[in-house]
């Protein structure tokens, strides 16, 4: 109903058209009229827009949302197709919200609609017209809910999901996996299913596009907040090998990490340093274990000690007493350790995280 829709959004939205309509320089009499007024049923469009575009007739038939998250803009692709077949056929439907995602562009790309957010990203494509305008940036209120997403709780959540993506999940039984509350789970999923990431069914809540949620996350990735532990060992190759073996009948828990871990998860780029994630006992055994002494300078050996143990609670062991962190985790580390992270961060998706899309 259109009463229920945020007048501010609609007002801002005719603004936001009128100022990128002036911004075309073959655009010309152009008529921006809101549809419908406030108090009647929405019949699935909010303004139209007649103009002439290279002495030909354009008419613009938008949709306007309070948000742009990609089931929103999917739901909004359907009222303007429904729109047209009902009451025109001349004419291109466009989609405004005050951020769309790439994710909910693509989706209207998918859907055969235009779009335009507040950003300035813009879409429009028709016999006549095609403009494309991509820029970059998110809005904060966008920024501050994906962080929320990828806190070191959620992310508990996520990386459990991560593991078996076509996996149904009930909510207890999520939660309990992931060491996490059952609200959180609730507020997870919502946040997954709202960007069409995941969807609830009969079995449980389960993911639909694993790949589009660790991009996302690799593009707000912040590592795992904690103290950070310089050190140097003299030993290398087989010789450290052996050591950490008989690291694990020692107290504490101790995961390879970043280039240490893909080493063993998919080899590919070989880096000088060894990289760990453990707890306070763990650094305690590693450093008796590598002879490993305190070197601010020169130090081969970096283990951070997490705030939040969810990289070892999600750790792996993929040899006789070889623990490494999670193929997604040891992704996240990878994609901004910088040096050639991004490359053995590829490699190491192409083998164990390619999921059908």
């Amino acid at each position: 109903m259109k009463q229920l829709k945020s007048l501010n959004v609609e007002r801002k939205a005719t603004e936001e058209i009128k100022a990128f309509l002036a911004g075309l320089p073959n655009l010309t009499n152009a008529h921006v009229v809101s549809h419908g007024i406030a108090g009647e049923p929405d019949d699935g469009i909010d303004i139209v827009v007649d103009s002439r575009f290279a002495g030909k007739p354009l008419r613009l038939i938008i949709e306007v949302k309070n948000n742009g998250q990609p089931r929103t803009v999917r739901n909004a692709a359907a009222q303007l197709h429904r729109y047209m077949r009902n009451h025109v056929t001349h004419a291109v439907p466009v989609v405004v919200a005050p951020y769309l995602s790439r994710q909910a562009r693509d989706v209207c790309r998918e859907e055969g609609v235009g779009y335009l957010d507040f950003m300035g990203n813009a879409f429009i494509a028709s016999d006549s017209i095609y403009i494309e305008r991509e820029l970059p940036g998110q809005p904060e209120p966008e920024r501050r809910a994906l962080r929320s997403l990828y806190k070191p709780k959620s992310a508990r959540v996520l990386r459990r999901l991560l593991r078996e993506p076509g996996r149904g999940w009930r909510t207890a039984e999520l939660a309990h996996a992931a060491g996490v509350s059952i609200g959180l789970v609730s507020n997870v999923g919502a946040a997954l299913r709202e960007r069409t990431w995941a969807e609830q069914t009969n079995e449980g809540l389960s993911l639909t596009d694993p790949n589009a949620l660790l991009d996302s996350w690799s593009e707000n990735y912040e590592p795992p907040r904690g103290e950070e532990f310089r050190l140097y060992t003299s030993l290398h190759g087989p010789a450290l090998t052996e050591r950490l073996r008989k690291l694990a009948m020692e107290d504490g828990r101790v995961a390879l990490a970043s280039f240490s871990a893909a080493q063993w998860l998919a080899p590919f780029v070989r880096h000088p340093n060894t990289y760990f994630y453990a707890d306070e006992a763990g650094l305690d055994a590693l450093g008796k274990s590598l002879e490993a002494k305190l070197s601010p300078k020169g130090a081969n050996v970096i283990v951070v000690i997490p705030e939040e143990h969810g990289v070892l609670d999600d750790a792996t062991c993929v040899a006789e007493d070889i623990v490494v962190t999670s193929p997604v985790q040891t992704y996240l580390d990878l994609v901004h350790s910088g040096d050639r992270g991004e490359e053995g961060a590829a490699e190491l998706r192409r083998r164990l995280l390619d999921w059908p899309a």
